[in-house]
Parts: structure tokens; C-alpha cells; sequence
């Protein structure tokens, strides 16, 4: 007697086993989800700080218009400020006497007295303001403008810097316009480094 062996129709046997989620899309457990969500978060704390980077760039360009300005309407040299004293005449105030100039009509200003008047005037001379927008002008006056910023310097270093931007202002062939040149280049530093920082942040972003 011959047995046959039937298989039905609706079986499938060459039916291989269902393909198993690729290893990306599985979840991870353990040490390696830790470092997953440690990855995330670092990513969004940088990206945060490249925000706040190119928003404190677009005030140090506002500031450097600012004190473009300053100079357009008044410059002056060997002194901070030129202002009128409460007689009506005018009185020059150096960065020793620059309280002065508090309170008082302004006449003209220096290229370091107009950036600290543009920045609120000399209560605001240490402040943070001040020191990245006089850190723009000392790469205008000393680098190429499309050169990466040298931020944050040793104190010793920024004081050195802050006097040759004295020390050119003072030159005796120094011109008004000039120093509203000067203040116009630092502008464009700040626009070149906010484009260096805004690709950085796409080509991390892309990452």
C-alpha cells in the first residue's frame, strides 16, 4: 500500500522566520540607553549655547553701531569723553575720571569712550558688554576681520589691548572718520563670527 502525503494549500513551505527589527530600532536597556539620553542632552546644551553666542553677537553689532555713532557725532582724543560740565563748558574726562561724565551732556567720546557710552555709559566699563565689543575692535584694528575672535583673554592681555586701541586713537593723524571705520569693521567681525558659529552649529546638527 502506497501512502500519500497531502500538504494543503494554504500552508506556506518555504515560509522563512519573520526578519527581526534591525539593531537601531531596538531598544536599548541598561548602560547603553544612559549614554543615549547622555548624548541627547548634550547635544541640547550645546545648541543652547550657540543660541545664546549668536544672540550676544547681534547686541555686540547693535552696540558697535552704537558707538559708531557716538563718534560720528563727537570724537575726541587724550581723554574718554568730552562732556559739559553743569556751567555749560566743556570738560574732558579721562578712564580714571570717566564717573564724571555721569549724568552729564555728552560731546564727544574716544574709540573705548564710545563703546562704553554705547554700552550705558562708564558704570557699564566692566561690564561683559564692553569687554567682548573692545575684543571686536582690537580684531579690526589687529586681524584679518574674517579671522576667527580670540575671546575671553588674560586681564593683563585686555588691558594691553585696550591701550593700543588708546594709543591709535591718540595718534596725532588720526581721523574722526577713521575711528567710525574702525567701529564699522568691528561690525563686520561680529557678522563673520556669527556666520562661523551658525555653521557650526548646522554641521552639528547634521551629526
Amino acid at each position: 500500500m502506497t501512502l500519500e502525503f497531502r500538504v494543503p494549500h494554504d500552508v506556506d513551505t518555504d515560509a522563512s522566520p519573520a526578519p527581526s527589527a534591525p539593531a537601531a530600532d531596538r531598544p536599548r536597556h541598561g548602560l547603553r540607553a544612559l549614554l543615549d539620553r547622555w548624548a541627547v542632552r548634550r547635544a541640547a546644551a550645546r545648541d543652547r549655547r550657540i543660541v545664546e553666542h549668536l544672540r550676544e553677537l547681534d547686541d555686540l553689532q547693535r552696540l558697535l553701531t552704537t558707538a559708531r555713532e557716538v563718534v560720528e557725532r563727537g570724537w575726541t582724543q587724550h581723554a574718554w569723553f568730552a562732556y559739559l560740565d553743569e556751567h555749560g563748558r566743556v570738560r574732558k574726562a579721562s578712564s580714571a575720571a570717566a564717573m564724571d561724565v555721569q549724568g552729564r551732556p555728552l560731546v564727544a567720546a574716544c574709540l573705548v569712550g564710545a563703546v562704553v557710552s554705547a554700552a550705558g555709559g562708564p558704570q557699564a566699563v566692566h561690564s561683559q558688554p564692553v569687554q567682548r565689543a573692545l575684543d571686536l575692535v582690537w580684531h579690526a584694528l589687529a586681524r584679518d576681520e574674517g579671522q576667527p575672535v580670540a575671546w575671553c583673554p588674560a586681564p593683563d592681555l585686555r588691558m594691553a589691548r585696550v591701550r593700543d586701541l588708546t594709543s591709535w586713537n591718540d595718534a596725532p593723524t588720526r581721523t574722526a572718520a577713521e575711528v567710525a571705520s574702525l567701529l564699522l569693521t568691528a561690525e563686520r567681525v561680529a557678522v563673520h563670527e556669527s556666520e562661523r558659529v551658525q555653521a557650526r552649529r548646522v554641521a552639528a546638527s547634521a551629526t
